[in-house]
Parts: C-alpha cells; structure tokens; sequence
C-alpha cells in the first residue's frame, strides 16, 4: 500500500472513529457528563479538547500552512459538549481531502514551520502525519477506557478491529 492509500485509510478511520466516540459521549445523561462529576468530565471532556487542539488547531494548521498557531493545550478551550462535538467531527472531516491534495514529492520531504517561539524547525513529513494519527488513536482509547468504566463499551473503536475490518467506516 503506498503512503497515500495508507493515510487515506487512517484518515478514513480517524473520522468514524471520532464520530463514534462522540456519539458515545452524547448518549451520556447530562447529570453524568456535567463538571460537578469531577475526575470523569476532566478525562473525557479534557481529553476531547485536546484532541481538538492537537489534531485540528496545531497539527493540521502545520500540514496546511506550515505555521504553528498560538494554541494552548487548555482544557476549558470549548466547554460546551454540542459545539465541542461539532468541532470535532468538522476538522476530522478534514484530513481526507488534505491527503489527497499532498504531491507525491512532498510525502518524502519534510514539514516546515514555525514554532510557537518564532523558530524555524523541520520534521519528517510521513512519519509527522503518522505521529499525529497515532496521538488521535490514543486520545480516543483514554476516552474509551473511561466510557467502558461507566459500562458504555466501544471495543470497536480499536485500531486493529478497524484494520481488520476496512469495510467498516
């Protein structure tokens, strides 16, 4: 599989993926999700925002402009569940067609940018992208692991279930 189909395919699984998780969340009860609920809002409604800001508000802004945004990792950046949710699945909506936009010169090169401090850095440009997917991977499986304690499961969430199975999405 080439680096296109094969980034295609996690972009493919990033956005079901997500959209499961969030539609895992939104089932919640309201008085089961609110902050007063502690340690299991901060997992799963921090864990969320910051996939939102490291997928959506730094990374892809680096993959698609090449700058790196003023973006703290805050976890009270979106506090409400609805537009958090819309957020979400807008910017994993995104990466698809970003893929596909990529030339082939560039999945051998490197990702410029500027970092938050006004230098200049570069990285690998396939394994950057592969890095990211990962990080979403293992945002989403904190926030799994919270939702099977409360007795909502999603074993089909996992990676190797969604390789295994590509059809799914």
């Amino acid at each position: 599989m080439d680096a296109v189909a094969h980034f295609t395919q996690l972009a493919r699984y990033n956005v079901w993926a997500t959209a499961r998780v969030l539609d895992a969340v939104r089932a919640l009860p309201e008085e089961a999700y609110r902050r007063d609920v502690g340690l299991f809002f901060k997992s799963v409604h921090g864990t969320l925002n910051h996939l939102l800001v490291g997928e959506h508000h730094l990374w892809f802004v680096r993959f698609a402009e090449g700058i790196s945004p003023k973006v703290a990792l805050d976890a009270e950046l979106e506090s409400d569940r609805a537009q958090l949710d819309a957020r979400l699945r807008e910017g994993a909506a995104r990466w698809a067609p970003l893929i596909a936009s990529f030339k082939p010169e560039r999945w051998t090169g490197k990702l410029d940018y500027t970092t938050m401090r006004g230098t200049a850095a570069s990285l690998p440009f396939a394994a950057t992208l592969a890095h990211v997917f990962n990080h979403g991977t293992h945002h989403r499986g904190q926030i799994t692991a919270a939702l099977t304690a409360l007795g909502q499961p999603c074993p089909e969430l996992d990676l190797v279930y969604f390789l295994q199975n590509p059809t799914k999405p």
